[in-house]
């Protein structure tokens, strides 16, 4: 798809127009929307994966921060009187007030610069979404998935695993955008779980002791978690204190937050 005139790729958004109609088809047949779902799209940019969703699901929403794209996507997509254009910044967007008596199906071809917190911010709404697909760096996307002991495990990781299935889909090459970004790209699904597969009694103290943790990744746990734990409690829990944070699963971190909230 040509940009229209006048329109530059905006740096500061991390902008990347996907424009490659391969790859386009390629997403939407593995989003697989349906007419009634509650669809939203994070950064919709020039509406080229927008236009292939609103074909099939004509009250699509969508959330753009960017004000020059808003006349654009407007214009190009007036016959379709149901879509509804948000203009904010996702990472302060409450999409729970976009699920009525559905949960969302949200997808987006995300801006590098922001799509970790992007992602945080989105997890903490698990509750009122279907799933998630998204367009990421590769390297994002092997975080995401990443198990014990693989070099991209950490924070990230375990926390989108503790809310969600991750489930790399394929990769995307430099090619597929304009501009062309300096990366890779992945496509990911992130379906929440039904039921948490292992529930913490306090999830902020989950989350200060996995960041605590990967704040010291290189130092064995009786180091990293030195200020929140002892060697010897970490040995009461069956945890090895000599063992650094990449090599411990997600129930160990929960097992450690757990403990430390029933003090």
């Amino acid at each position: 798809m040509s940009k229209p005139a006048g329109h530059q790729a905006r740096k500061r958004f991390g902008q990347n127009f996907l424009h490659d109609p391969g790859v386009i088809e390629r997403i939407v047949s593995a989003i697989h929307p349906r007419p009634d779902d509650v669809m939203v799209e994070i950064g919709p940019g020039l509406g080229a994966l927008t236009e292939e969703l609103l074909s099939v699901n004509p009250a699509l929403q969508v959330v753009e921060l960017d004000r020059d794209l808003i006349p654009v996507l407007r214009t190009k997509f007036f016959n379709y009187p149901e879509f509804r254009i948000h203009e904010a910044d996702a990472l302060k967007f409450d999409f729970a007030e976009l699920a009525a008596d559905k949960p969302l199906r949200i997808v987006g071809n995300l801006p590098y610069n922001i799509s970790t917190p992007l992602i945080f911010h989105l997890l903490g709404q698990a509750g009122v979404v279907q799933d998630m697909h998204f367009m990421l760096q590769k390297e994002v996307v092997q975080r995401l998935a990443a198990v014990p002991g693989d070099r991209h495990y950490g924070r990230l990781g375990i926390m989108a695993q503790y809310f969600c299935q991750v489930q790399p889909l394929f990769d995307v090459g430099p090619g597929a955008f304009k501009p062309a970004p300096k990366v890779d790209s992945a496509i990911v699904r992130l379906v929440p779980h039904r039921e948490l597969p292992f529930p913490t009694q306090d999830l902020k103290l989950l989350q200060s002791v996995v960041r605590t943790a990967f704040n010291a990744r290189r130092k064995t746990l009786r180091k990293a978690l030195g200020g929140l734990v002892s060697a010897d409690q970490l040995q009461s829990l069956g945890i090895d204190d000599g063992l650094r944070p990449e090599n411990l699963a997600l129930q160990d971190y929960v097992r450690i937050a757990d403990h430390l909230a029933g003090q």
